[in-house]
């Protein structure tokens, strides 16, 4: 599949995927959304792929989903058949994922950025919850992610009021991991990547996996989930590699196996 609407480069282990829309500040459309679930499953089946690293191009992450080409008469349709498969593919990648925020992240863009399990935005860069503001409601896993991610009133507030929040307070309510100058951005988030490729991929998909489930069970099974991961992390490779490297005071070096 050749793209159109996103670029795709691969180094070292690390895929990066640029929303390539600048024109548009990187509106998502339904043709955007399936050469992202193409590219992802590609990834995915290809097995190369230790870490993705999710940015923009231009001046814009992600402008939430384009406005000028109309809705059909259920607008939840879009989120049946493209968004919500996209988010749900991205969620359940068996490597970790970066996204570089470098520019306004609004409406479903503000779902895409915050999805990663690393968000690192430039300091011009913001969040915005914006469907309220054309009467819609927030969608692409907004009212799963947010509540979960700044707690319930600062969610709502952002929901409601639909104002944007800068990378700085995002940054202080814990909506994302770090803060960094414009111009930084971009090494920044690509080192953070290559560091993750670097490391134990087994690992990181259990950790992935554990932290979504413990937002919705006890902690009983938290703790039952915990020791099933500890069993099949235990009998990687990387494991013994990391013993080994500990005991001989050497860098670990994994192989995600």
């Amino acid at each position: 599949m050749t793209y159109q609407h996103i670029a795709v480069q691969q180094d070292q282990g690390v895929a990066t995927l640029t929303l390539n829309r600048p024109g548009t500040l990187n509106a998502l459309n339904l043709e955007l959304a399936a050469e992202m679930i193409h590219c992802l499953d590609r990834l995915r089946d290809e097995r190369k792929t230790r870490a993705l690293l999710i940015t923009g191009a231009g001046r814009a992450f992600c402008s939430g989903t384009e406005l000028s080409g109309g809705f059909p008469d259920d607008a939840g349709s879009l989120l049946e058949s493209h968004y919500n498969p996209l988010l749900e593919r991205l969620l359940a990648l068996q490597f970790p994922v970066v996204t570089a925020v470098n520019g306004p992240a609004a409406g479903a863009g503000c779902s895409l950025a915050l999805a990663a399990d690393i968000v690192v935005a430039a300091r011009s860069a913001y969040f915005l919850q914006a469907f309220v503001n054309i009467g819609l409601v927030p969608d692409v896993g907004s009212t799963w992610m947010l509540p979960r991610l700044a707690g319930r009133a600062r969610a709502q507030a952002m929901m409601m009021l639909g104002e944007r929040i800068p990378a700085e307070q995002a940054e202080r309510w814990g909506l994302i991991y770090k803060v960094v100058d414009d111009d930084a951005l971009a090494g920044e988030s690509q080192a953070l990547a290559k560091k993750l490729a670097n490391g134990p991929t087994r690992v990181y998909a259990l950790i992935r996996q554990a932290l979504r489930e413990s937002l919705q069970c006890s902690l009983t099974e938290s703790l039952r989930i915990e020791r099933e991961n500890q069993m099949i992390a235990g009998r990687t490779s990387d494991f013994a590699e990391g013993v080994a490297a500990f005991l001989a005071r050497r860098p670990a070096a994994f192989k995600g196996q």
